[in-house]
């Protein structure tokens, strides 16, 4: 069952989010078993050659697995991020697209994919999370 009964409390939720909201990530939509984010590139993204910094790409891969899978199982953590760098972005804006492939018990698995605005594939990840209780069903 969906925690977010909307975009907007989504939004409202992970302006918390303080890290992605400095770097420009925005939620763009909610899914049934994923979300749509989206990160517009400025100097500050860039490394000394020029090309997207990794930790940028990560950083969105991140916030596009928290965003979808706290929609579904709030809180969960990412327990565990296989990411594969698949060519260098030309663009100036990164989408990332999460989808849920497992929904286990205590875990959970997204499939979180990221292009670019000129339709290039920029990466692929596999995030693995963690769901945790929330803090008033855990035992004392």
């Amino acid at each position: 069952m969906p925690q977010f009964s909307s975009l907007e409390e989504a939004r409202a939720f992970f302006e918390g989010d303080r890290y992605a909201m400095e770097n420009g990530i925005s939620l763009e939509e909610i899914l049934p078993d994923g979300t749509v984010c989206s990160m517009t590139l400025t100097g500050h993204h860039h490394n000394a050659e020029g090309g997207v910094m990794g930790g940028a790409v990560l950083t969105l891969i991140d916030f596009a697995f928290a965003t979808a899978a706290c929609n579904v199982h709030r809180p969960t953590v990412a327990q565990q991020i296989s990411m594969n760098f698949l060519n260098a972005s030309r663009g100036h804006v990164l989408t990332a697209r999460s989808v849920c492939r497992k929904d286990g018990r205590t875990s959970c698995v997204y499939q979180v994919d990221i292009t670019d605005d000129l339709g290039r594939d920029i990466a692929q990840a596999v995030v693995t999370g963690f769901k945790m209780q929330p803090p008033s069903s855990q035992s004392r």
